[in-house]
């Protein structure tokens, strides 16, 4: 619900510099007349803050705050989100998802620490952002006021956003014949809207921002070593990394080979379907490689309990419940299961494909002398029989049953019982 104009006293809005953010702050200031703070979340977007934050000002910002957030997004939320194989409608590894509860948490607290009654996001009233943005602060700063203006301002379009900025003077990059969004962090580049909008058409080759094609990549294939500790990646070929200087080189070689492309037709939370294009080379790779080490470290039930849950925790991040109970609950489960998710992986790197040449683990179950086809002396392979009579028993009991019915009363000739 829209909020009249003398009950907000100072309002903090979440800025990009980008078309929106930039009409909106414009926009605010002329129909709330208040003092407003443009925030600006560092997630490793790869832009100048500075000059955004001369934007911002030059656009009529009181105050502007950057925090940088990189290290906090990929420890806390990328890398949970990797060991429980978060993926949405099983493509998606979910970029923008991550990084809004991160930005709208930031968002909230430099609220709360600046005397603002109010915090406003650029989301359109179509999408998912607008969802994890306010559950955010609804779970992490109930008394704030939100402002959301694209569910309330008088533009419809973005192309009535270029046309205000520009009687506005508003300094803007987007043009009217190239009017797609692209949304980018330290995790990913995402593309949508405008000439992506016919879900027939390939995306042109000119807007991938991180990654060669496949096709262009080299002919020779790259080979990295990752070492994981608890499920979390520490060392790349050797080296000890922290989380931001990982993801970093993991992207950059990632790219040169093509690796993290998908073109996803997904379902918003809101109801419609929407096309994405989307780069996350970096960690996809680690996504592969986790995937690895787990199928040495992990129980089987463990595992498969672990894959079970996948679908509901990626439709919690997709939606924005970060800071629900639920969610508080599963990832509790899955850093648990991490405990002995610790040791090497070796993967090659080759036009777009991810394949894992090797993995080792202090902690593998992985035991050779059971797992072998040659002559053992730990498994007798006539203990099976009885474990998949057992095994088969309802179903055995049930086709019986069947056949009884089927014969109406008559009797049934059972067949024998194997001997030996």
């Amino acid at each position: 619900m829209e909020k009249s104009a003398s009950s907000v006293k100072k309002i903090v809005l979440a800025y990009s510099g980008g078309l929106d953010t930039s009409v909106m702050l414009y926009w605010l200031k002329e129909k709330y007349r208040c003092p407003l703070i443009a925030f600006v979340a560092d997630l490793g977007q790869g832009e100048d803050l500075e000059a955004i934050r001369h934007k911002a000002v030059q656009t009529g910002a009181d105050e502007v705050v950057i925090s940088d957030v990189r290290e906090q997004f990929v420890r806390d939320f990328v890398f949970p989100a990797m060991q429980a194989h978060a993926l949405y409608e099983g493509e998606y590894l979910m970029g923008t998802s991550l990084a809004r509860p991160v930005i709208a948490a930031e968002q909230a607290r430099v609220a709360q620490s600046s005397g603002a009654d109010c915090v406003a996001h650029g989301a359109t009233g179509k999408g998912n952002d607008q969802v994890r943005f306010e559950l955010t602060f609804q779970a992490l700063a109930p008394h704030l006021k939100i402002l959301a203006p694209w569910r309330h301002w008088e533009f419809k379009s973005r192309s009535d956003l270029i046309r205000y900025a520009r009687a506005k003077n508003i300094p803007i990059t987007s043009t009217e014949e190239k009017p797609y969004s692209i949304d980018q962090n330290i995790m990913h580049t995402s593309y949508e809207g405008g000439i992506l909008e016919d879900p027939w058409q390939a995306p042109p080759e000119t807007i991938f921002l991180r990654t060669v094609s496949p096709q262009s990549a080299p002919e020779r294939p790259a080979e990295i070593l990752l070492g994981f500790e608890k499920g979390v990646p520490m060392a790349l070929n050797g080296r000890l990394l922290g989380p931001v200087p990982m993801i970093e080189e993991l992207n950059s070689i990632g790219g040169v080979h093509g690796v993290g492309r998908v073109d996803l037709v997904e379902n918003r939370f809101v109801g419609m379907k929407s096309r994405g294009v989307y780069e996350t080379p970096g960690v996809t790779i680690l996504h592969k490689a986790h995937r690895a080490l787990e199928s040495l470290t992990l129980d089987r039930e463990v595992q498969h309990l672990k894959d079970s849950l996948i679908p509901r925790l990626a439709e919690l991040m997709y939606y924005g419940f970060w800071y629900s109970p639920e969610m508080k609950l599963l990832l509790t489960l899955i850093r648990e299961s991490q405990e002995r998710v610790t040791g090497e992986v070796k993967v090659q790197l080759y036009k777009g494909n991810c394949l894992i040449r090797g993995r080792r683990s202090p902690f593998s179950l992985y035991d050779p002398s059971y797992a072998t086809f040659e002559e053992d002396q730990v498994y007798s392979q006539a203990d099976a029989e009885g474990f998949i009579r057992l095994q088969g028993l309802r179903l055995k009991i049930a086709a019986l049953l069947e056949e009884g019915r089927g014969n109406k009363g008559k009797k049934v000739a059972v067949a024998p019982e194997r001997v030996g």
